[in-house]
Parts: structure tokens; C-alpha cells; sequence
């Protein structure tokens, strides 16, 4: 297949990932519309190096031998590329003339859960329609609860596309975390000075390169004012104690929330409620149905909307 890319008027690099293995949405999410930026304020400015440098560069995360703090997840980037994959995009860069592609097409969007709620399934496996059920089926490992010497977890495969080139899961309910559908190859573990998240998911740059916009729920502090005050906890201006204006913490049903111009801290670690997913069959059918999932419910969010429910 002829692999092309497409040199914008800005100068950025926003190639169909189809078209060859890297998620050139992570370029310009790093690097910048020009490849003026410092990749996660850690990489070389790429705009600055020479074409040799910048083929050099990809042939060595490729292979495992080039890079410091951005290593991980460029190794991921490069590792489908072809040698002339890689003279395109330095070519591209450096503003070599290279032919224009396709418009991107809207991601594609699968249900994760379609074969673990198959009815053929769950009728298998109801064991309450059968008269007599042998021991070997009670349990989730599917062996005699008498021996366990050869039990071992399921075999996984880790072989998720990279990011920008993955389809997307439909969430599993409505506001339901969605799963993360693209290989995490070099992004976790998140910490405090490094979030490649955020590269490509934040509002501003998600819509440019195809990815889910972080939702307006995450840059809204919904936890109580708190401060410690002449020796007593205070909480949305309330003293709280056994001779306070309230009992605890609990007391207190609604906090006044406070919109935010940047991402809330609790928020940060993205990988606590959004989960990579594996290639793997499932110890049991499931059986759930959830309510109102349809049209745009499979894939956006509006908690922020709704998160009050039940406690005005």
C-alpha cells in the first residue's frame, strides 16, 4: 500500500493513521503544529534538527536504541514504520513536497461486550436450568475445586493499535469511564511530572486529532471548602465537630463547586477509573443491560449534567 502524508499550511503533521503505524495524532499533541515544542517540556525540539537527525532519531526509538524520557511511548509510535515511512515524515518536516491524503474518517465505534452477553452463551452456562451440575462449573476457573495444580490465568494478549489508530470502545453504561481502546505501551505510570495523557485528550487539542476531549466533570472541584481554622476543621464555612454547626463531614449534601481553568487534581490520575483492555475471553457471560445507552450515550459523557441527581 502507498503510504502518503500531508505537510499542512501550518506546518504540523496530520497524517491517517491508517496509512502507516505511527498515531501522528501524538505528534502534533507533543510537538506542536510546527514541531516547535518540547515534547512533555522533556524532547528535542524537532522543527531545530536536521533531517538525518529526525531519521535517526525514529530508526533508534524503533529499534529500541535512541531516546531518554520520551523512549517508552515513542517506541510505540515508530515500531510499525518502514525506513521509508520514516524518509517521508522527516522529509515532511524538514518541508519536503509530499502528497495529500484522505480527510480522516470518524473513529469506528465497537461494543466490547457484545460477545460476553451472546444469549447462546448465558443459556450455556445458566446453571439453573440444568438438573444436575458437575463440580467443574461452579467456579470461575472452570476446574475441580479438588485440585488446583493446573489452574493459571488466562492467557492475555497486549497487542492494542497505538494511539490515534485504535477504534472506540462504546462505554459500558451511560457516563460510564470510558475504557482506554489503544495501546499504553510507554504512557503508564503516570506520575506527577508526567501525564502523556493529557498530550492529546484535553479539550483544546482533542478535537484536532481525533481523540475523546476530557469532559467539562473533570475541571470542576466538587469537594468542600476546606481550611483549619482557630483549632477547628471548617467545611464549606461550617465548623465541624460535636459542638460544631455540623456533626461530620457527611452532613454536608451538596458543596458549592468551583469551575477551574485547568484540570482538577483529583482528576490527574487518569488510569484510576480508565482502564486499558486485553484480548481475552471472559471467566463468565454477563448478563447486564444498562438503561438509556443509545445514540450519543455510547460515546460521550454528560455527568456533568447529571452528577446532582438524587442529592438537590
Amino acid at each position: 500500500m502507498k503510504r502518503t502524508i500531508k505537510l499542512l499550511a501550518a506546518g504540523s503533521l496530520l497524517a491517517a493513521s491508517a496509512l502507516y503505524g505511527a498515531s501522528t495524532a501524538a505528534c502534533v499533541g507533543c510537538h506542536g503544529a510546527n514541531f516547535e515544542k518540547k515534547a512533555m517540556g522533556k524532547s528535542k525540539v524537532v522543527k531545530d534538527m536536521s533531517k538525518a537527525d529526525i531519521i535517526a532519531a525514529l530508526k533508534g526509538y524503533k529499534a529500541g536504541t535512541y531516546g531518554g524520557a520520551m523512549k517508552g511511548i515513542m517506541a510505540g509510535q515508530a515500531k510499525s514504520l518502514s525506513d521509508a515511512d520514516i524518509a517521508a515524515i522527516a522529509d515532511s518536516i524538514k518541508g519536503g513536497a509530499a502528497a495529500a491524503v484522505p480527510a480522516a474518517a470518524a473513529p469506528k465505534v465497537i461494543d466490547i461486550n457484545a460477545k460476553v452477553a451472546d444469549p447462546n452463551r448465558i443459556a450455556k452456562e445458566d446453571l439453573g436450568n440444568k438438573k444436575e451440575v458437575d463440580e467443574t462449573v461452579l467456579g470461575l476457573r472452570k476446574t475441580s475445586l479438588f485440585s488446583e495444580d493446573n489452574v493459571e490465568p488466562a492467557k492475555v494478549k497486549e497487542d492494542r493499535p497505538a494511539p490515534g489508530a485504535a477504534p472506540r470502545f462504546e462505554r459500558a453504561y451511560v457516563n460510564a469511564p470510558p475504557m482506554i481502546p489503544h495501546s499504553v505501551e510507554g504512557l503508564l505510570p503516570i506520575t506527577k511530572d508526567n501525564n502523556q495523557c493529557l498530550s492529546c485528550h484535553m479539550p483544546d487539542v482533542a478535537k484536532g486529532v481525533g481523540a475523546t476531549p476530557i469532559p467539562p466533570s473533570h475541571f470542576i472541584d466538587y469537594r468542600p471548602t476546606t481550611v483549619y481554622k482557630n483549632g477547628e476543621l471548617v467545611k464549606e464555612g461550617k465548623v465541624v465537630g460535636l459542638k460544631g454547626d455540623i456533626g461530620n463531614v457527611g452532613d454536608i449534601k451538596l458543596a458549592k463547586k468551583k469551575k477551574l481553568n485547568h484540570l482538577y487534581a483529583g482528576r490527574y490520575n487518569c488510569s484510576q477509573c480508565h482502564a486499558p483492555q486485553a484480548n481475552v475471553k471472559t471467566a463468565v457471560a454477563n448478563t447486564f443491560k444498562p438503561d438509556g445507552l443509545t445514540g450519543e450515550f455510547k460515546t460521550k459523557s454528560n455527568l456533568v449534567n447529571m452528577i446532582d441527581d438524587g442529592v438537590k
